[in-house]
Order: structure tokens, then sequence, then C-alpha cells
């Protein structure tokens, strides 16, 4: 077996897209999602299988965010903006998601050695440079310091960050996420986590580093691009290149015994999260 070869290249690929369920569709039941997809695949009952996925005016911050010095003033401008807020169960800082950024996962079985942890990030950056590889342009994966949820694979075209990579690991299956910011202004949303920030009293805090955002290192694709780019066109470029990589693709949504171990990992994020806001 080639070691090296691309996480890409799989006999198929099934997909679950979730971009336009609208703004009742949580990010909590993402996570969920997520975790039950990394069951199911790492347990051999469904092949990789990829998620797209968007949610409206949604602030998904990190456990570190928690322990600012004035947390409550901050989410209280989050509030004001009109921003939900959640706080997620894997590593990073806050992100911003609204209808004009596209969410993608693609969860892989592990192997029995460990799926090494750049392979995962190199896929999805893979993936981003082949749905993009019509525009005369170089998608660097370095951190961008002064972006909101900073990060060796952070996605950027002449400096300008456009999206952000993770990846999580649960029961023998890797879920690697990313948010593609793919229309509105980049600027804008690094501004409401600096907004955050700011009431949040990053400066004050003494045992954790915050970043300090500078919003003009940020930008969608629509305006790195110079093209008014969709999260329509952006799914279709998506589905395209993963069928460049497998051949074949087929449509899903969650099935059989997936459906109560999803209900099982919704309960446990909520419950998680609730506790985590309040204590």
């Amino acid at each position: 077996m080639q070691t090296n070869q691309s996480l890409l290249i799989q006999p198929q690929w099934r997909i679950i897209d979730q971009s336009s369920l609208g703004p009742i569709f949580e990010a909590l039941q993402s996570f969920a999602i997520d975790d039950t997809l990394c069951t199911s695949v790492g347990a051999g009952n469904s092949p990789a299988t990829a998620r797209a996925w968007v949610h409206h005016n949604t602030i998904v911050l990190g456990i570190q965010d928690t322990k600012l010095p004035a947390l409550e003033d901050g989410l209280k401008v989050l509030e004001e903006l009109g921003y939900r807020y959640i706080v997620r169960n894997s590593g990073g800082l806050a992100v911003v998601l609204d209808e004009g950024v596209l969410n993608l996962s693609l969860v892989f079985p592990d192997s029995e050695k460990g799926i090494d942890i750049n392979r995962g990030y190199d896929a999805m950056l893979q993936l981003t440079e082949d749905m993009f590889k019509d525009f005369p342009v170089k998608i660097e994966a370095k951190e961008i310091i002064n972006s909101y949820c900073p990060g060796s694979y952070d996605l950027s075209i002449n400096g300008q960050k456009f999206a952000g990579i993770s990846q999580r690991r649960i029961r023998n299956g890797v879920a690697v996420q990313i948010y593609l910011c793919v229309t509105g202004s980049g600027s804008e949303r690094a501004k409401v986590i600096r907004d955050f920030y700011n009431a949040g009293k990053r400066e004050e805090s003494k045992k954790f580093i915050f970043p300090e955002i500078e919003p003009d290192c940020m930008a969608s694709l629509s305006e790195l691009l110079g093209v008014s780019l969709t999260i329509q066109d952006t799914m279709l470029r998506f589905l395209q290149s993963l069928k460049n990589f497998s051949g074949r693709i087929y449509a899903s949504q969650l099935e059989g015994d997936e459906i109560p171990l999803y209900e099982s990992y919704f309960d446990r994020v909520h419950q998680r999260n609730e506790k985590v806001l309040k204590g």
C-alpha cells in the first residue's frame, strides 16, 4: 500500500449535502453529525464520506475563548451584532460562520498505524487547490498570525486568509474540516471577532494568548479571485473535484444505526456546550 497516496483517492465518496438547510440548522448539530460519521466510517459501516454544510450568523468558539477575563461582555457584543454562539468540542479559537461561508468535512477511516495528521491537512489543501485550479493564483498553506483562529494550515492568496482547516479524531475515524469564506467581506467578519476579543479583554488574559486581529489580512474567495462566486457554484466545484479523485460519488443522508448514534452525540455536545458556557 502506498503510504504517500492522497487520502482523496477513495473507491467511492459518500456525499452528505447540508449546504442549503437554512437558519434552523444549528452548528451543534454539525459537530454531532461529524462525530457520528467518524464512528460510522471508522467502524467500516460507511465508506469515506464528504459533508458540506452552511450555518447562519453563528460564532463557533474554542474552549480557550471561554477563558477570556470578561467573557460575558464579549458574548454580549456577539448578541448585539445578531450572532448566535456555541463552543466546539475540538481545538482552535473563534471563527465566523454565515450564509457566505461553506464548510466541508472529509471523513476517512484511520489506518492501523494511524493517519499522519499532516496527511489529512494536505488532502484538504489538495482538494481546495483542485476546486479553484482554473484561476491563475497560488493558494498557500501557512499561518496568518493576525487572522482569527490562526494555524499552520491557514489557506491564503497573496497573504490574505480565506480558509482555515481543523481536524478531529474519534473511534478510528478522522474528520478534516475546512471553512471557506466564499462570498461577502472577509475583513468585516474579522472585525466581529476583533470586537469580541476587545470586549472580552484579550490583553488582560494572563494564562492564554489570543490573536491581535488585523481585519485586512482576511478576505473572501470572491474578493480574492475577482468574481462573484456563490455557495452553489462552489458546491459544484467541490463535487466535481471529488469525482476527479474517485470516479464515483453518491448522495446520502444519515441512515440506519447512524440516526440513534447521532442523537446520542447531539445530546452529548449539547450538554457539554451548556456546561462550558455556564461554567
